[in-house]
């Protein structure tokens, strides 16, 4: 048997862990810093659709808070539907056009893609490695002022907030189903997805095809089908029967449950 000392030695040891682990779990993100420009007109009409497949923003729950980033911060679609807090960088940003003491949250919905024919400094904002942000006009003008054109920020990831609960549209063709995942709280990106068919027990996994779009090869056009999903948080919702037998391709099903 151990001497009493020696457990004692061992248990604040534990303690000691315990308590860094607790700390490093609640230290604040830190803000970083990055670019950002604006696209897509005063409406944000030419912000529809993008590299995360959701088309239409209004429909899919994100609206005109959204911007497309650049290749190092979109990493192959991983981040899409993720949410970042931006502001104005006063201290590094021309007074004249940057909006201090303003934020805002926007969704990524779309890739910047890079311009290797122009310098990263001078036109070619979204060449590797730059973190950059190409925000809808609405979103940006939140924080700057339209003749800047470009303005530095500073940027924090942040949990997602939405209205209702995930939704689905179901797109493909038969063997071919992909799904696209919209309105997504939490985190706001996926990190795996499984499909069931009302016929089986059996969960099949699916593969991310690109964005949004996960995809699965098993015939189950018009069954009814569920859903389970592991967002990057670690959270995971099980979708049972969300979407109802007979249904057709381009059909969208919004479920009642959500991500925290």
């Amino acid at each position: 048997m151990a001497p009493a000392p020696a457990i004692a030695v061992a248990l604040l040891a534990l303690a000691c862990c315990w308590l860094a682990v607790t700390a490093a779990d609640k230290a604040p993100i830190k803000w970083q810093r990055a670019n950002a420009t604006f696209y897509g007109g005063a409406d944000a009409s030419g912000t529809m659709g993008g590299a995360c497949g959701y088309d239409n923003l209004y429909t899919a729950g994100y609206g005109t808070r959204t911007a497309a980033l650049s290749t190092v911060l979109f990493d192959d679609g991983a981040s899409c539907g993720q949410c970042y807090k931006i502001a104005c960088d006063r201290k590094r940003a021309d007074p004249a056009f940057c909006k201090p003491g303003v934020t805002v949250t926007i969704t990524a919905t779309n890739l910047c893609p890079p311009n290797n024919a122009l310098p990263n400094d001078n036109g070619g904002w979204c060449n590797q490695p730059r973190p950059h942000f190409d925000m809808a006009q609405p979103a940006w003008e939140k924080i700057g002022v339209y003749k800047g054109g470009i303005i530095p920020v500073m940027y924090q990831r942040v949990p997602c907030v939405r209205k209702g609960g995930v939704r689905f549209r179901m797109v493909g063709h038969d063997y071919f189903n992909v799904v696209i995942v919209m309105n997504v709280a939490g985190a706001g990106s996926i990190k795996s997805m499984d499909i069931k068919s009302s016929d089986s027990n059996d969960w099949l996994s699916m593969s991310r095809n690109w964005g949004a779009n996960w995809q699965s090869g098993t015939y189950l056009t018009g069954k009814m089908l569920s859903f389970r999903i592991t967002i990057t948080d670690g959270q995971t919702i099980e979708f049972n029967n969300v979407v109802t037998g007979g249904w057709k391709f381009g059909q969208t099903f919004a479920s009642k449950l959500q991500f925290k």
